[in-house]
């Protein structure tokens, strides 16, 4: 059938993903197929030393982003979108939003990046056992209830960004269980969140708050279950217009690192997903729990609810992009314009005739501060020994194995001190634009396969419509897993390159190297100032 069909019969799903620079709406056909899509640029205020995101600025991106791909599709197709099958939210990960008795945001919005609730997350680290990131929402309560904030005895409702928009065009106080496992701990058995936990914080706070805490936290869904639909104010705020019909069914809403896992094909256990771009992070879906908790990996969940072990690093292609943008000027000096795409190719493919340990170079790409290797502070360095080989591959391949060096500290824990069986790795960013080289370091530095699909590069958005797409087209008994193996990814192109010997060994020599070298740039964090 025709999209321009579908689309009328309101055979469809959207998803819609609010990214730290851009929120972005893609809209499918009944096979997760790619027809409309519609983007809105937005930037993060620092607002009384918070980075944070309006109110205004949040309703009104979503209604220029939803305004645009409806505008994409009267272009494409000469139809006015009137309803769609389902839709979904997706958001950057957790954060800091809460609301009193009159549904009012007591505090702007504390995002992600904010780093001040580390110290609460050490103490609820050690109070559990398991890893609490400073990002995660019950480390900003916490540190909020530490700090005697007077907003905290007014709090009856705490959410993320994605849920509140839910919120908002639902009436539906729900999350779904991967953005949930990162607002406060979740047991993968029951789904819900760690009754345990939950117990020793309400203890840890008794006398300091008026409420429980599994009393503000939102309902926990997994994919597929029913989440509510689009109300009658909530078609107004999401299409000003008038011309989207209510009653519109939505799921769980999702975090970002939940709709990469499945943009990626990457629920199953032993398989993850790496995305490498300004920042870069693994998730490797585990087969049991870890045997302790480990400051440089988080535990979330899948949307189904498995466990995923999760490295997050701040510092991944900056660095690397201002050496080729260096390179690039030394070109225009000679009077030679060499289009970007080129430039990047043409490095990176003279990487390859590298020594496989990057000749005894040694590079930290750490333009701000990276936790997974206790740096506090941005200090990108390279260094080297007078006898080391330098010259251009060596030097390419040095930054390129470093783009994924914080990386592997985490994930060689994973693998090599916990035993964690991976299968398949899928490689999605910036970072594998250019065929091949990223892709081979990376199975290198991981000693795993890695694949790169055509498909990866349509984003979390996609990924949050085909979860749409899973809650109105799923069969009886039809898992999520399969869902995706069956109907959505089967016959998709891929590359997938198994790590070579030579150039496992060689990053393992490099690795050595780039642990051993870790008091340098520490030392360069305290002399530089």
């Amino acid at each position: 059938m025709e999209a321009k069909q579908l689309i009328e019969l309101g055979r469809t799903a959207l998803g819609i993903e609010f990214g730290s620079t851009r929120i972005k709406a893609v809209l499918v056909d009944e096979n997760n197929v790619p027809i409309a899509s519609g983007s809105h640029d937005w930037e993060n205020r620092h607002i009384g030393n918070i980075w944070s995101y309006t109110l205004e600025d949040i309703v009104g991106g979503l209604q220029d982003c939803y305004a645009k791909m409806a505008a994409d599709v009267k272009e494409k197709y000469g139809v006015t979108l009137t309803t769609i099958g389902a839709i979904g939210f997706s958001a950057m990960m957790h954060g800091y939003m809460v609301f009193d008795k009159d549904d009012r945001l007591l505090v702007p919005f504390r995002t992600w990046r904010n780093n001040t609730a580390a110290y609460a997350g050490d103490r609820l680290t050690e109070l559990f056992g398991y890893h609490i990131p400073a990002r995660w929402s019950i480390a900003h309560l916490y540190q909020a209830i530490l700090d005697g904030e007077p907003h905290v005895k007014d709090i009856v409702f705490q959410t993320t960004l994605e849920g509140y928009v839910h919120w908002l065009l639902t009436g539906r106080k729900v999350i779904g269980i991967g953005e949930a496992s990162g607002m406060f701990p979740v047991d993968p058995v029951t789904k819900q969140y760690n009754p345990v936990m939950l117990k020793q914080f309400n203890d840890l706070v008794k006398g300091k708050v008026p409420f429980k805490v599994e009393d503000i936290l939102p309902e926990i869904l997994v994919a597929g279950e029913d989440a509510g639909r689009l109300t009658q104010e909530g078609a107004r705020i999401l299409d000003p217009s008038g011309n989207l019909k209510y009653g519109i069914p939505l799921c769980p809403p999702e975090g970002d690192a939940g709709t990469g896992m499945v943009a990626t094909n990457s629920i199953k256990k032993r398989t993850g997903n790496v995305s490498a771009g300004t920042s870069v992070f693994a998730m490797i879906v585990l087969e049991r729990e870890l045997s302790k908790a480990y400051p440089e990996i988080d535990l979330v969940t899948t949307p189904v609810g498995d466990l995923v072990g999760m490295v997050h690093c701040n510092n991944c292609t900056s660095d690397l992009n201002g050496w080729v943008n260096m390179f690039g000027e030394f070109a225009k000096l000679l009077g030679v314009d060499i289009p970007k795409w080129k430039l990047y190719d043409t490095l990176y493919f003279a990487s390859e005739a590298g020594d496989k340990d990057c000749g005894g170079l040694l590079s930290y790409n750490y333009v701000s501060n990276e936790h997974v290797t206790n740096v506090e502070h941005g200090r990108p360095l390279f260094v080297r020994k007078a006898d080391s080989k330098f010259d251009l591959a060596n030097f390419m391949r040095c930054h390129l194995y470093s783009a994924f060096g914080a990386l592997k500290v985490g994930c060689d824990i994973m693998l090599k001190e916990e035993g964690v069986k991976l299968d398949r790795i899928t490689g999605h960013g910036g970072l594998f634009k250019t065929e091949r080289v990223g892709q081979s370091y990376l199975a290198a530095a991981i000693n795993a396969p890695v694949t790169v699909m055509k498909t990866a590069g349509e984003g979390g958005a996609w990924g949050m419509a085909i979860l749409a797409n899973y809650l109105i087209t799923k069969r009886k008994g039809e898992s999520l897993e399969d869902y995706l193996d069956e109907r959505v990814f089967a016959g998709q192109e891929g590359v997938t390159l198994a790590p070579d010997p030579a150039d496992v060994a060689g990053f393992e020599a490099f690795g050595d190297r780039y642990v051993a070298g870790l008091p340098i740039v520490r030392e360069a964090v305290h002399s530089l100032k």
